[in-house]
C-alpha cells in the first residue's frame, strides 16, 4: 500500500476482484502465505530483517524469519508457530468438494532444514461465521518427512512427491493426505539422479524470485506430472559438458523406461542459454526452451520418437512466455514467475492442422496426425480436414500408411474412454518400429525398475497406474490386439470358402457360426447406424452380400471377443459384445466417413453408375483413394463396408483401359462383385469395343459367380461358353458310368454331322438319369448345347444358319 502496509488478498477467478484477508501495518517481505478450506484461518511466512539490518541493529538474537497462525474471521488471535533463521514455507490441505466445513484445518510447514512437518489445528464456533483455535497449549505435530533435497506440491490431487538421496542413486517418494485421515506413503521409485550435493528445491510452494534465483544453480530441475490416464513422468534437466547442447531425461515410470535426449542447438551466445522449462499438457509433456525449441512428448505412448512433437524455429514459440522463469503448478497451466501471471495453455488445432498439411519429414506427419487424433477427440471439422490432407499426401508418405493410422488411431480415441484398461488392448498405431531420426536430437532409452505402489481402495490415479504397471509386467506390447493371427487364418479359409461351397452346405458350424455373426454386425452396424443414411445418399454404396467380406468380418469380430474375454474376464460377456459391436461399426463408418468426405470434395454425384461413357478427372482421383483404402485394408486385414468393392470396380470400368482394368483385376486390385458385373453385361450394347470388355470378364469370372451373370448376356460368345462348361461339368460328374438302355429317338432338327449327334443324344440320356449341374438354370439343356454348337459352327464356316 501507499502507506507502507502489507496486504494479503485472495483473488476471486469468476469475480475478478481480490478478497482482503489480513494487513500488516508495516513493509514485510512475505515469502509464503496460504488459507485454509474455510478461510477462516491464514498462514503467513516471512523475513523479519535482512543481513544488513541484522549487522546494523545487533539483531542476533532475533530469529531471521517467522511464521504466524492468523485467526482471520473474525480478526483476532495470532499464534507463533515457527521463529527461525531458516526459510519456511506454509501449505494448507484441501478436502474433497463438496465436503461439510471441517472443525478440524491442517498445515504443512515446510523448512529450509531440508524436513516437513503438519500441524492439526482445530477450531472452535463460536458464533455462525466466526471461528477460533481452540486453546490447547501446543497444536499437535507430525513429522511427514525428513533428509529431502526436492519436493513438489500436487495442490489437484493433495499428494506431496519428494526425493531423499541414497547413495549414488535417489529415491523418489510420495504421500497421499487424505480428507478423513492422516497421510499415507503410496509410491516409492529410485532414479538414477545424483543429489547429494544439492540444495533442497521446492516446487509449487509459492515463489520467491530472489531465493529461487540464488537456489537455481544449486539445485536439481525437476518436476513431477501426472495425466488423467494414469501416467507418472519425473523430468529432469541434466547438466551437458558439450556447449550449444542441452540434455534432459523424461522417465516414464509408468512404462518402466526413461528416455534421455541430447538437443543440439543452433549458434546462440552462451550467456543466452537458460535451463529448460517442463510443462503438463496432460497428454503430453513439453520440454521449452525459448528460442530454440519446444519438444512435445507423448505420455501414453512414448516407445516410438515419431509419437512426439520436436519443433524449432517460428513453431516452437509460445505466445507471451520469453523467458524460462516458468513453472507449471497443474495441468494445462503456467506461471510465468518474472511478471506474476498465470495462464491457462493448450495446444491450438489450427496451427498443428498448418503444421500438419507444410511437414516434409515423416516422423513430423505421423506427431502431428496423432497429436490432432488423440488430444482433440474427434470434432467433425477436424476429421474433415485430416481426411482431406490424407487425400492429398498418399504417396508423400514413405514410412507408414496414413490412411492405416487414421483408421486404428481413430478407434483406439474412440473406443477406449469407454472402458478401463480398453487402452492395452486395442492398436493404437499400425508401426510396429520405427527407423528414423528426428534431426538434431539424440535420445537413449534405458530400462529402470518400476515404482512400488501401497495403497488400499483408492480409486482415481492411483488405480489406473497401477493398471499401466501390471501391463509393464505382462508384457504390455503382446496384450495389444494384432492382425496377424487373423491374417493366417483368413488367408487358410478363404481359399477353401467360396460361394459354391456355401450353397452345397460343405461348411463347418464354426464357419456357419462365423457368417452368421458377420451378417448380424453387418446389419446392426451400419444399416442401423444414422451417419449410414446420411453417408450412402451421398456415396451410392450398394447394398449387398460379399461372401469374403462377411468371412473376414466374422473372423475379426471371432478373434477381438477372444480376445478382449482373456483380459477383461470381469466385464462381462454382454460389455463385450457390445465394446465389439461399436468396435466393427466404427471401423466399417470411419471407411464411409473418408468415402464422402472425399466423394464431396471431387463433387460426384450419387447417380447410379452407367457404363456408356468415360469417367472424369475427378472420378479417377476418387479410384485411386479407394485403391489406396483396399491396399491399406488388406494391409491390415481389415473389413471393408458392403458394396465397396462394386463401386471400386464401377468406377475401374469407367476410368481404366482395358488393358489396366484386366491386369488390376488379375492382381487383385479389382474385385468382380455379381453387381457389377451383371450391370455391365445388361447395360452395355455388343460393339466391338464392348464385345471385347464383356468377353474378357466373363473369361475371369469364377465359376459359381460366372454361373449366375452369364445369362444377362445373350451373345453367341457367351452362349458359347455357357455350351461348353456345361458339357464339361457333365461329363465330369458322370465319370466312367455307362448308358443303361438304348438312345431315345430325339425330335430336333435333323443333323448330318454324326460326332455332333452321338454328343447330344449321350447329354440327353444323362439328363434322363438325373445328373443335372445347372439345376437352377432350365434353359441349359443337351438342346442349347446341340443348338448353340451349329451356330457357332456355320458362323465359323461363313454360312448362314437359319
Amino acid at each position: 500500500g501507499n502507506q507502507g502496509n502489507t496486504h494479503i488478498g485472495l483473488y476471486d477467478l469468476q469475480t475478478k476482484q481480490n478478497e482482503h484477508l489480513y494487513m500488516f501495518e508495516k513493509n514485510l517481505h512475505i515469502i509464503s502465505c496460504s488459507i485454509n478450506n474455510e478461510r477462516t484461518l491464514l498462514a503467513v511466512s516471512f523475513c523479519q530483517y535482512t543481513e544488513e539490518e541484522r549487522a546494523s541493529q545487533l539483531l542476533q538474537s532475533v530469529s531471521k524469519y517467522l511464521t504466524l497462525l492468523i485467526e482471520i474471521h473474525p480478526i483476532n488471535n495470532v499464534r507463533v508457530l515457527k521463529a527461525v533463521d531458516s526459510c519456511v514455507r506454509v501449505q494448507f490441505l484441501y478436502p474433497v468438494e463438496g465436503r461439510n466445513a471441517s472443525r478440524e484445518s491442517r498445515l504443512l510447514l515446510v523448512s529450509e532444514d531440508k524436513y516437513i512437518e503438519q500441524f492439526d489445528i482445530h477450531v472452535v464456533a463460536e458464533d455462525e461465521h466466526k471461528v477460533v483455535i481452540k486453546k490447547s497449549g501446543q497444536l499437535p505435530r507430525a513429522r511427514v518427512v525428513d533428509d529431502l533435497v526436492w519436493a513438489q506440491w500436487d495442490m489437484m490431487e493433495q499428494r506431496l512427491f519428494y526425493i531423499v538421496p541414497k547413495e549414488s542413486k535417489s529415491t523418489l517418494r510420495c504421500v497421499q493426505f487424505y480428507p478423513d485421515e492422516n497421510f499415507n506413503s503410496i509410491l516409492e521409485s529410485h532414479l538414477d539422479i545424483a543429489v547429494n550435493d544439492t540444495q533442497l528445491k521446492l516446487v509449487n510452494f509459492g515463489y520467491d524470485y530472489c531465493q529461487d534465483q540464488d537456489v537455481a544453480s544449486k539445485s536439481l530441475n525437476l518436476q513431477v506430472f501426472t495425466s488423467k490416464a494414469g501416467g507418472l513422468c519425473a523430468c529432469c534437466s541434466l547438466a551437458s559438458d558439450t556447449p550449444h547442447e542441452i540434455v534432459y531425461s523424461i522417465y516414464f515410470l509408468h512404462k518402466g523406461y526413461n528416455k534421455t535426449f541430447m538437443v543440439s542447438l543452433e549458434r546462440t551466445e552462451s550467456h543466452q542459454l537458460k535451463e529448460v522449462a517442463f510443462i503438463n499438457l496432460d497428454y503430453y509433456v513439453a520440454v521449452y526452451l525459448p528460442g530454440q525449441f519446444l519438444h512435445l512428448l507423448n505420455i501414453q505412448h512414448p516407445d516410438l520418437l515419431c509419437y512426439s512433437l520436436f519443433l524449432t524455429g517460428r513453431d516452437a514459440r509460445i505466445d507471451t512466455l520469453q523467458n524460462c522463469s516458468i513453472r507449471s503448478p497443474w495441468v494445462s497451466t503456467v506461471l510465468d514467475c518474472n511478471a506474476g501471471i498465470l495462464y491457462s495453455m493448450s495446444i491450438n488445432d489450427s496451427a498443428l492442422l498448418q503444421f500438419l498439411q507444410r511437414s516434409k519429414r515423416d516422423c513430423e506427419r505421423l506427431a502431428a496426425l496423432h497429436c490432432a487424433l488423440l488430444y482433440f477427440q474427434h470434432t467433425e471439422d477436424l476429421e474433415m480436414q485430416i481426411i482431406r490432407w490424407i487425400s492429398e499426401n498418399l504417396s508423400t508418405c514413405h514410412s507408414f500408411d496414413p490412411i492405416q493410422e487414421f483408421i486404428i488411431a481413430s478407434l483406439y480415441c474412440r473406443m477406449c474412454p469407454e472402458t478401463q484398461n480398453l487402452d492395452k488392448l486395442l492398436p493404437y498405431t499400425s508401426l510396429h518400429d520405427w527407423i528414423g531420426v528426428v534431426p538434431g536430437v539424440t535420445c537413449t532409452t534405458d530400462i529402470i525398475s518400476l515404482p512400488v505402489l501401497e495403497f488400499q481402495n483408492s480409486k482415481g490415479f492411483w488405480e489406473k497406474l497401477n493398471s499401466n504397471l501390471e501391463s509393464v509386467k505382462y508384457a504390455e506390447p503382446h496384450l495389444h490386439y494384432h492382425s496377424n493371427m487373423l491374417r493366417r487364418e483368413w488367408r487358410n479359409l478363404s481359399e477353401e470358402v467360396s460361394e459354391k461351397h456355401w450353397n452345397e452346405r460343405r461348411t463347418t458350424a464354426y464357419l456357419r457360426n462365423i457368417f452368421e455373426n458377420a451378417k448380424k454386425y453387418v446389419l446392426v452396424s451400419i444399416v442401423f447406424t444414422p451417419s449410414y443414411f446420411a453417408q450412402a445418399r451421398l456415396v451410392p454404396l450398394f447394398e449387398e452380400e460379399d461372401y469374403q467380406q462377411q468371412l473376414l468380418m466374422g473372423l475379426m469380430v471371432a478373434q477381438l471377443k477372444d480376445h478382449l474375454m482373456r483380459h477383461l474376464q470381469y466385464v462381462g460377456k454382454k460389455k463385450i459384445d457390445q465394446i465389439v459391436l461399436d468396435y466393427v461399426a466404427n471401423l466399417l463408418n470411419l471407411v464411409h466417413r473418408i468415402m464422402k468426405e472425399v466423394w464431396r470434395r471431387y463433387q460426384l454425384h450419387s447417380c447410379t453408375f452407367c457404363f456408356d461413357e468415360r469417367g472424369s478427372a475427378g472420378e479417377f482421383a476418387v479410384f485411386h483413394i479407394m485403391s489406396r483404402i483396399l491396399e491399406a485394408a488388406n494391409g491390415m486385414c481389415m473389413p471393408l463396408p458392403p458394396g465397396f468393392h462394386t463401386l471400386h470396380l464401377g468406377l475401374g470400368v469407367r476410368c481404366l483401359p482395358l488393358h489396366t482394368l484386366l491386369h488390376y483385376i488379375d492382381n487383385g486390385i479389382l474385385q468382380l462383385t455379381e453387381t457389377c458385373v451383371r450391370k455391365l453385361l445388361k447395360d452395355l450394347d455388343d460393339t466391338e469395343q464392348n464385345e471385347k470388355l464383356k468377353f474378357s470378364i466373363v473369361m475371369r469370372l469364377p465359376e459359381a459367380l460366372g454361373q449366375k451373370v452369364r445369362q444377362y448376356w445373350n451373345h453367341p460368345i457367351n452362349a458359347n461358353l455357357i455350351a461348353r462348361k456345361y458339357v464339361k461339368l457333365l461329363l465330369e460328374r458322370l465319370g466312367n458310368r455307362q448308358c443303361s438302355r438304348p438312345i431315345p429317338e430325339r425330335p430336333s432338327v435333323p443333323v448330318e454331322f454324326l460326332p455332333l449327334n452321338y454328343l447330344t443324344n449321350m447329354l440327353a440320356e444323362i439328363e434322363n438319369q438325373g445328373v443335372h449341374p445347372y439345376e437352377k438354370q432350365d434353359h441349359v439343356n443337351a438342346r442349347f448345347v446341340e443348338e448353340t454348337a451349329l451356330k457357332h459352327t456355320m458362323a465359323l464356316l461363313g454360312l448362314k444358319y437359319s
